[in-house]
């Protein structure tokens, strides 16, 4: 149950009432939000980002290690690593899965009268078909603070991102 001080943390930290929002699906440990967990449809849409970073902090830090070509470089360690390959595969099915155990009912039965249930299932972290592929780091460490992802575990442990001070 999201508190009213949640949503106002929220709110402050996006800039906007959150739209979408299930839950707060990780917090610092100070309690403020750091990822939400969205709903699989909006706007009778299908929404893939499951997970979505909250923190400005992290955002900014993440942009900047976005900004460096850290996505060129893992993509290419990828393609070369076929033990990476197939954990950031693993990544991407612990996604579709977390995402379809959370998926209300009214949602899926919505997607599959749309014929884009089947599709959704394709999707993995941040919505990307090409399993292959980084689409975005800031998607990747939601998705490791909330379950199995090797982006986000390579991320923590390069950067230590759970060492920064988290502010609103």
């Amino acid at each position: 149950m999201i508190t009213e001080t949640q949503l106002d943390w929220l709110t402050r930290q996006l800039e906007r009432a959150p739209r979408g929002l299930e839950d707060i699906a990780a917090s610092s440990a100070t309690g403020i939000p750091l990822v939400v967990r969205m709903r699989a449809v909006m706007e009778g849409k299908p929404f893939p980002t499951l997970y979505w970073l909250t923190s400005r902090d992290l955002f900014k830090t993440i942009s900047t290690i976005e900004a460096g070509g850290y996505i060129k470089r893992l993509e290419a360690e990828v393609q070369d690593n076929p033990e990476l390959k197939a954990a950031l595969h693993a990544s991407h099915q612990d996604y579709v899965d977390q995402r379809n155990g959370f998926m209300r009912e009214e949602d899926r039965e919505l997607l599959a009268t749309q014929g884009k249930l089947e599709y959704l299932q394709k999707l993995g972290v941040g919505g990307i078909a090409d399993w292959d592929r980084v689409r975005c780091l800031h998607m990747h460490y939601a998705h490791h603070l909330c379950g199995y992802n090797v982006i986000g575990q390579r991320l923590e442990a390069e950067f230590q991102l759970s060492q920064l001070a988290i502010q609103f």
